[in-house]
């Protein structure tokens, strides 16, 4: 499919293309990239080049929870673990005194080297366009709901599961034919992805002071949001903010405690050489509010946009401002505060843990009050910045707008948090793009199989009102959703949609033919409590074998790894660490790991258990007036996505599934 440009209607130019994508922060970059390399003519829209892959609030990648994001989006074929591999300046693994489930990668990047590589990136992919305007309409025409894609570009050997094509658009009304810019230019498309972020019709805050921009003082975008209520889509306002950056030629680091990066990374990708990621890195810095700060921050609550009434979205609860830290945790007498450096080529500073709305001259008082900032000097205020997003429960898990073919919505728009967050939600929407214009079937992780299936089945099921952000407590099944294990995981469904190649899939498959082989091998051989193992086990301040046992079961104690047993291992494969790790995991956990499978069989028999989008229940005798009312407003396709709507109880669920079983027969 070739884009078709230049050409003229009443003096205005038309171009054709497959999939818009609006909007080129983290989620709109992992929605263009998988849309062009699936072969498709995508044009992505940007108010500014400058501002692609931009990071206007921290400087970091990953974390609790998010480094699990980072790695399923690139097991899918996304790019940003391999770019944030390219531009970290500190790698860190996080909670590594706790079990794997919660270990959680987190590098700190260099915003601009971040931003520069994915532009070029961008830039160098094939059937991808890049242009600097604003999208102020967006082009539909009714639909007698039988229109779904193109018929002649179906491929039935890349299905996905067995979800049916027509249960995602058999609701809309509705289907897109294309977008218009605010210079005139129309773009005629099949599909367009909305990842607008925090720029939709945004104003920043910070004191009394007003600016009706983006981040950083970019253009917003403020012509989108009547278009999209013109459809029936319904908007919100939701509300974040950043701290302060300071000089970080004006900060006393010699009262700070030094936070250093870990001695041997680990990259986020899963095709980066460890090797080329081992390199010198950057610190970063730990100090405290104390009394002082929270008593200029109360005398001066009034001030605040927050607390002045003048703010109208809803803040997120796990991300909170310096001001809402104060008056809630009243009982605190210091806050952390971590000092991140932007980058190797600039003195900026990120403030983390003290953003803030409050007037210029109270951020400077307050910030001085910390050990370390007592003459610091402020290079770009904090702010909070307020902007229009949509309730995500009008999305269906493809994340296809359930009144709009061909309308899709990735990122913070969605009513998430978060650069992660919204990347994975940008790759999912552009895959089902793809997949909606090629009339392939969407791809929909559940949540027993992802931490992304959780992070979207959480935003379309949850009538969310506050900024979404992923937690790895809100995954049932983490033990099994490891970050370690997103290849293993995932890796299937990016080959069979065309993002993973051939080679990268093989490869895939002898590394879990290897960990297989290593774990009935183990389980097999056995040793006894001869000289060698008893010196072994001494060595190692393990008890003694009074019995002959496996390596397996040698390989379950805390205190014993398995390259520690090479020396009574003579006969091992040589395997890489990516294996050792697996075969480690696999075995000390087995019996907690067989738990969660059967957990996940039970989970799965729900999700199989279709709804008919059509089903009226009205007709459903019996249900509660509250389930009732939630179920017609969300049209849930399966009983376990009906299980976890609020407002249905387990009753309810049992009324539903005995009328469906009626229907049946």
């Amino acid at each position: 499919m070739s884009a078709n440009s230049n050409l003229t209607l009443n003096n205005k130019l038309v171009e054709n293309y497959d999939v818009v994508i609006i909007g080129a922060g983290h989620a709109g970059c992992e929605a263009a990239l998988a849309c062009s390399r699936l072969g498709l003519e995508t044009i992505i829209f940007t108010v500014s080049v400058d501002s692609i892959a931009l990071m206007p609030c921290n400087p970091n990648i990953g974390g609790s929870s998010k480094g699990h994001l980072v790695r399923e989006i690139d097991a899918l074929g996304g790019e940003m673990g391999k770019n944030i591999d390219k531009t970290f300046i500190q790698s860190k693994m996080l909670n590594i005194s706790k079990g794997p489930a919660v270990h959680s990668l987190r590098a700190q990047a260099d915003k601009q080297q971040y931003s520069k590589s994915m532009r070029q990136i961008l830039e160098n992919q094939e059937h991808l366009t890049i242009k600097q305007g604003e999208v102020c309409e967006i082009l539909w025409e009714s639909i007698n709901n039988d229109c779904c894609g193109d018929d002649n570009s179906k491929n039935d050997t890349t299905v996905i599961n067995s979800t049916n094509v027509s249960a995602y658009t058999s609701l809309a009304d509705k289907k897109i034919i294309g977008v218009r810019s605010y210079t005139g230019t129309t773009y005629n498309c099949k599909a367009v992805v909305i990842c607008t972020g925090t720029y939709l019709n945004a104003r920043c805050l910070c004191g009394e002071a007003i600016t009706y921009t983006g981040p950083n003082g970019l253009q917003a975008a403020t012509h989108l949001s009547d278009s999209i209520r013109n459809m029936g889509i319904e908007l919100r306002r939701f509300k974040t903010g950043t701290p302060a950056r300071m000089d970080g030629k004006t900060i006393d680091y010699s009262k700070l405690s030094e936070q250093k990066g870990d001695e041997r990374v680990v990259p986020f990708s899963f095709s980066t050489d460890p090797e080329s990621v081992q390199k010198e890195q950057v610190s970063c810095w730990l100090t405290y509010t104390n009394e002082d700060t929270h008593k200029i921050i109360r005398a001066n609550l009034d001030r605040s946009p927050i607390y002045a009434g003048i703010i109208e979205g809803t803040g997120p609860r796990y991300c909170p401002s310096i001001e809402d830290k104060v008056v809630k945790f009243a009982d605190k007498d210091r806050h952390q505060v971590f000092l991140e450096p932007e980058g190797l080529y600039t003195d900026e500073v990120y403030v983390d843990g003290m953003s803030s709305s409050l007037p210029e001259d109270v951020q400077q008082a307050m910030y001085r009050t910390v050990p370390g900032l007592e003459n610091c000097r402020i290079v770009r205020n904090a702010y909070a910045i307020e902007y229009d997003c949509i309730n995500a429960k009008q999305l269906y898990n493809s994340l296809q707008f359930k009144k709009v073919n061909g309308l899709f919505a990735g990122g913070q728009f969605n009513g998430s948090s978060g650069y992660e967050e919204a990347a994975a939600q940008g790759l999912i929407a552009g895959i089902n793009a793809a997949m909606y214009v090629l009339n392939r079937e969407p791809l929909i992780l559940d949540r027993s199989e992802s931490y992304i299936g959780v992070l979207i089945d959480d935003l379309v099921t949850k009538d969310n009102r506050e900024p979404y952000r992923m937690m790895t407590s809100k995954a049932e099944y983490r033990l099994l959703l490891r970050q370690d294990n997103a290849d293993l995981r995932l890796r299937k469904y990016g080959y069979r949609v065309g993002l993973v190649s051939r080679e990268t899939y093989d490869n895939l498959c002898e590394k879990e033919k290897q960990i297989k082989d290593e774990i009935t091998r183990l389980k097999s051989v056995m040793v006894g409590a001869n000289k060698q193992v008893s010196e072994f086990l001494a060595n190692h301040n393990s008890s003694a074998l009074t019995q002959g046992v496996s390596l397996a079961s040698l390989l379950c104690r805390p205190e014993i790894s398995y390259k520690d047993m090479a020396e009574i291992d003579p006969n091992r494969p040589e395997l890489k660490d990516d294996v050792i790790e697996q075969v480690e995991i696999e075995l000390r956990y087995e019996g907690y790991i067989e738990r969660q499978k059967k957990q996940v069989e039970h989970f799965i028999k729900m999700e199989n258990r279709k709804i008919p989008a059509d089903l009226n229940y009205d007709d459903v005798p019996s249900l509660r007036i509250e389930a009732r009312q939630r179920l017609k407003e969300f049209k849930p396709l399966s009983i376990g996505q009906a299980s976890r709507l609020s407002g249905v109880s387990p009753a309810d669920v049992s009324v539903l599934l005995v009328y469906l079983e009626r229907g049946n027969r």
